[in-house]
């Protein structure tokens, strides 16, 4: 089923609006319990309606992230069809990684609740299990919502800002975005910077003002139809003369 314009724009803007929304409390409020308490044995077993709450969270950020890719898809091929294809994959590609991340933290409520349940037993066993998982949390945290999160922005603002789809300002805020979140994301490797930071909310900033701009616009005014129908125009002639 094709969305028209408006619908498809309307659509974009939400998903963008629900996949920041749910980020924050998934990942960053409800999980501290778990990930955050120096007690995360106990806590997380304390808290496992909040924990699997928070997975839920992310897992509508999974789903929000797909929708985004697909819907803007048929619009962004219409400019650069290799590069939407692009858009799409890697989009895909975080959607995986934030999942595997959202697989480790079940996993370690798992350890909590048998941890818990277990009455007295070695601690460090459980220590070294808990480290590890929430290790590759805290990589796909940086690989899902940073890295790849600024691959993908590259590329729908590259085609936005040259096909005027949406306003430039926009793009030209996507791009700068992208830019600093990717700084954030090498820094974070190389351990220059925290995760969780002032410094890394600084640099992440600029991506997700790009997004809300984004999203505001797309919901009360919509893709610039009279680009989208001129690069209809455009390929039609182009597949004529072919």
């Amino acid at each position: 089923m094709d969305f028209s314009t408006k619908t498809a724009s309307k659509i974009v803007g939400v998903l963008f609006i629900l996949a920041a929304v749910t980020s924050i409390i998934g990942g960053l409020i409800l999980y501290k319990p778990i990930l955050n308490d120096p007690d995360y044995l106990i806590q997380g077993s304390a808290h496992a309606n909040e924990v699997v709450l928070g997975a839920v969270m992310e897992l509508i950020l999974v789903i929000s992230a797909v929708g985004t890719a697909t819907t803007m898809f048929p619009f962004l091929q219409k400019f650069n069809k290799t590069i939407a294809l692009w858009h799409v994959c890697f989009r895909f590609l975080e959607a995986i990684v934030i999942t595997v991340g959202v697989i480790s933290v079940l996993s370690l409520l798992a350890l909590s609740r048998d941890y818990v349940a277990a009455g007295a037993p070695d601690i460090a066993s459980y220590q070294v299990s808990g480290t590890l998982l929430k290790a590759v949390h805290d990589y796909t945290f940086l690989l899902g919502p940073n890295f790849f999160l600024g691959i993908n922005t590259v590329m729908y603002s590259y085609i936005f800002y040259k096909s005027k789809i949406v306003p430039r300002f926009i793009p030209i805020l996507g791009l700068t975005g992208s830019a600093l979140i990717f700084l954030a994301a090498l820094l974070e490797m190389f351990g220059v910077i925290e995760q969780v930071s002032a410094w890394g909310a600084i640099l992440a900033l600029p991506i997700f003002a790009n997004e809300m701009t984004l999203a505001v616009w797309l919901i009360a005014k919509g893709f610039n139809e009279s680009a989208v129908y001129s690069s209809k125009h455009l390929n039609g002639i182009k597949e004529g003369q072919g």
